[in-house]
């Protein structure tokens, strides 16, 4: 669980926006809500290799309280399976986030941010477990023809017997391919967040579709490389901007 929850702060961190980022990839951009208005994805998202499975399930709250600035709140339900226990369920790890976005240069595409986020130790799965904190920064630019680039990562604190702090980065690259469907593709690099640990490379492609209204499909996926074996990370969402 401790590499999903380091998963969950990048994949379910931000929102989409005019570059398409955040959902539903792992890798974050600076671009805040619009303010006054909402978004909200109702998701799924998590990790396996085989038969084992670790899944957050549940509502990402993203809000534009003022110019420049995003308020986030992630509520989850974990979903667990191993051979050992079966399918497991309860409540998850709730986040706490504000994005502030202190550089956009229109003209020139340019913006950036920061984005710390606080993750709670509610899930009644854990034991012994602390509150981490995610301290990254987010740089985004975009591109004539709706291409954009956005990437950056972080520090995380996470405290707890056999646990250890570590940096992450990610990038991404994302494209319009109509007005109504978006693609995308990223690499993420994590270091070890746990004594005796490897670091944790994930890649991904993803997409985000347009449906009537305010409502959009979100879905991204792909090979997870941790522990000198292979598995795979996936995220799906029905968002509603507002």
């Amino acid at each position: 669980m401790k590499r999903v929850r380091a998963l969950a702060a990048l994949a379910l961190a931000g929102a989409a926006a005019p570059a398409v980022a955040g959902p539903p990839y792992l890798t974050d951009d600076p671009v805040p809500t619009d303010t006054g208005h909402w978004e909200i994805y109702g998701f799924t998202g998590g990790e396996g290799r085989g038969s084992t499975v670790d899944d957050e399930s549940g509502v990402d709250l993203n809000y534009g309280p003022a110019k420049g600035v995003q308020l986030t709140a992630t509520l989850p339900l974990a979903i667990t399976h191993d051979r050992a226990a079966g399918w497991r369920a309860a409540t998850g790890d709730v986040e706490l986030a504000v994005k502030y976005r202190f550089f956009h240069d229109e003209r020139r595409g340019l913006s950036a941010a920061v984005f710390p986020r606080v993750i709670l130790p509610t899930s009644t799965l854990g034991t012994n477990e602390k509150t981490r904190v995610l301290l990254p920064l987010w740089i985004g630019k975009d591109f004539a023809g709706g291409t954009s680039l956005f990437g950056g990562g972080g520090y995380a604190i996470n405290p707890g017997a056999g646990n250890r702090n570590f940096w992450q980065a990610a990038v991404a690259l994302t494209h319009d391919v109509s007005e109504e469907m978006s693609v995308g593709a990223e690499v993420t690099q994590q270091g070890t967040d746990i004594v005796g640990g490897t670091a944790q490379t994930r890649a991904g492609i993803g997409s985000i579709m347009k449906l009537r209204g305010p409502c959009s499909l979100l879905r991204s996926g792909g090979p997870t490389w941790a522990d000198h074996r292979a598995g795979y990370h996936f995220y799906a969402a029905l968002g509603l901007n507002l």
